[in-house]
C-alpha cells in the first residue's frame, strides 16, 4: 500500500491524471514548508498582521502629541484715533500670550497616551495569538485534505484494476455483464470523488498562501508535516491559572483598566483652572494737538487671565469616566471567566480527540484493510459477490477518512487548547 501511495503522490506533483494523460496545471508547488517555518513567515508576511502593527505606531505617536505644550499666541495691530482735525496721531500694538496648564494636565495626557500604547501592544499580541492559531489550523487542514485525496486515489486505483479485471472476466464468461458494468460504474464514481478531493486540497493550499500575504495563487506552498508529536502532558488547573495571567486578551483587559484610571485622572486635571499670561508693547505716534500735544512714545503692558469655570458645575465627563472604570472592571472579570470556560472546553475536546485517535491506531485501520484484501481475493476466486467487495471498500474508506479526520481534529484540539491557554509549542 505504501508503494501505491508514493506513486500517487508522484502523480499529484507531476500533473498526471488517473487515466494516464498529462494535464496542464497552472498551480506550481514550491518546496515543502514545515509548520514552524510557515508560522514564522505568517508573522512576517501576513497583511492583516502588518496592518495591525500600525495601531502600535499610531499610539506611540500619540505619546509625542501628548507632550505638546500650549502654543503661544502673537498678536499685532494698528490704531488710529480717527480725529484728523485734532491731530491725535496713530500707533501700533504688539502682544504675546500663552496658557500655563495647571493641575498636571500634561503629565496626565502623557500617562494616558503611554497606557493606550501598552494597550495596543497587548491587542497586537492577542491578534497574533489568534492569527497564529488560525494559520496552524489551516496548515493541518491542508495535510488532512492531502491524506483524504490519497485515500480516494488509492480506492479508485483498486476499483479501476478490479473493473479492468472484470471486463476480461466478462469476455471469458466468468461473470455477468451486470457485474462488469457495476464495477466500472463504481470506478467512475470514485474518480469523480478524486476530482473533488483534489480541488479541496488545492483550495486548502491557496488558503495557506493567503496567510502569507500572497497576491497571486500561481505559486503555492505545501505542508511538510504530519499528525505526529501532538501528545502533551497537561495539568488542567495550571493551564487555567497561567492563562488568566499571561493570555494576551487578559493582559489587554488589565491594560484597559489602567487606561480607564488614567482617563479619569485626565478628566480631573482638565477641570483645573489654567492660567493665561500675556505681555504687549504699544507704539504711539506724535500727537500735534494744540491742547495736549504728545511726543512719540512706547508703552508696555503685562497681565494674566483666569477662566471662570462655570462648566465645572456639570459633572457629566467626570461621571462618564467613573462609570467607564466600573465597566472595564466588570469586563476584566468577564475575560477571566471566559478564559476559564475556553480552557476547560478545549481541554475536554483535546482529551476526547486523543482517545479517538488512539482507538483508530489500536486496530480499526488494520482490520479494515485485512477485510478488504480478503474480500477482493475471494471475489477474484468467485467465492463472494461484488456487492460484498463494494461494502468492504466503502467501510475501509470510511475508516481511513475517519482516521485522518480524527487526526486533524486532534491537531485542531491541541491548537485550540494552546490558543485558550495562551501558550504555544507547535513545531
Amino acid at each position: 500500500m505504501k508503494v501505491i501511495k508514493c506513486f500517487l503522490s508522484w502523480c499529484l506533483f507531476t500533473g498526471i491524471t488517473l487515466n494516464g494523460q498529462a494535464q496542464v496545471d497552472t498551480l506550481s508547488l514550491k518546496s515543502k514548508i514545515s509548520v514552524l517555518q510557515f508560522l514564522n513567515r505568517v508573522g512576517k508576511e501576513n497583511l492583516g498582521y502588518a496592518a495591525e502593527k500600525y495601531n502600535v505606531n499610531i499610539a506611540e505617536a500619540g505619546i509625542e502629541t501628548a507632550k505638546i505644550f500650549p502654543d503661544p499666541q502673537f498678536s499685532a495691530g494698528v490704531f488710529d484715533n480717527q480725529q484728523g482735525k485734532l491731530k491725535l496721531g496713530q500707533g501700533v500694538t504688539l502682544g504675546l500670550g500663552t496658557t500655563i496648564e495647571l493641575g498636571g494636565k500634561r503629565k496626565a495626557r502623557i500617562s494616558l497616551a503611554q497606557s493606550v500604547a501598552e494597550l495596543n501592544k497587548a491587542l497586537l499580541l492577542d491578534y497574533l495569538r489568534n492569527l497564529r492559531a488560525d494559520a496552524a489550523l489551516a496548515y493541518y487542514t491542508a495535510i488532512q485534505q492531502y491524506e483524504l485525496l490519497q485515500v480516494q486515489h488509492y480506492s479508485y486505483q483498486m476499483m479501476k484494476q478490479l473493473a479492468d479485471a472484470d471486463a476480461i472476466r466478462y469476455k471469458l464468461g466468468a461473470i455477468t455483464e451486470t457485474d462488469a458494468r457495476q464495477s466500472k460504474l463504481e470506478a467512475s464514481n470514485l474518480q469523480n470523488n478524486v476530482y473533488q478531493n483534489e480541488a479541496d486540497w488545492k483550495n486548502s493550499l491557496i488558503k495557506l498562501s493567503a496567510y502569507l500575504g500572497k497576491k497571486s495563487a500561481d505559486t503555492l506552498v505545501m505542508p511538510d508535516g504530519d499528525f505526529e508529536n501532538l501528545s502533551r502532558d497537561i495539568n488542567y488547573q495550571s493551564l487555567i491559572n497561567n492563562a488568566q495571567l499571561i493570555r494576551a486578551d487578559a493582559v489587554a483587559a488589565l491594560n484597559n483598566k489602567i487606561v480607564a484610571d488614567r482617563s479619569l485622572a485626565l478628566v480631573k486635571a482638565n477641570r483645573k483652572v489654567d492660567l493665561g499670561v500675556n505681555a504687549g508693547l504699544q507704539f504711539a505716534g506724535v500727537s500735534t494737538n494744540e491742547i495736549a500735544p504728545t511726543p512719540y512714545h512706547r508703552t508696555f503692558n503685562a497681565g494674566f487671565s483666569v477662566p471662570l469655570k462655570f462648566s465645572n458645575h456639570y459633572n457629566g465627563d467626570l461621571k462618564a469616566a467613573q462609570f467607564a472604570i466600573k465597566q472595564v472592571g466588570i469586563q476584566y472579570e468577564q475575560v477571566q471567566q471566559q478564559i476559564q470556560v475556553e480552557v476547560t472546553q478545549a481541554y475536554f475536546n483535546y482529551t476526547a480527540a486523543q482517545k479517538q485517535v488512539q482507538q483508530y491506531k489500536t486496530g480499526l485501520l488494520s482490520e479494515g484493510e485485512k477485510i478488504l484484501t480478503a474480500k477482493i481475493y475471494s471475489y477474484k476466486r468467485g467465492e463472494t459477490s461484488l456487492l460484498e467487495v463494494l461494502n468492504a471498500q466503502r467501510t475501509y474508506n470510511e475508516v481511513q477518512q475517519g482516521f485522518y479526520e480524527s487526526q486533524s481534529n486532534y491537531a485542531a484540539a491541541l491548537i485550540e487548547l494552546e490558543r485558550a491557554a495562551g501558550i504555544w509549542d507547535i513545531k
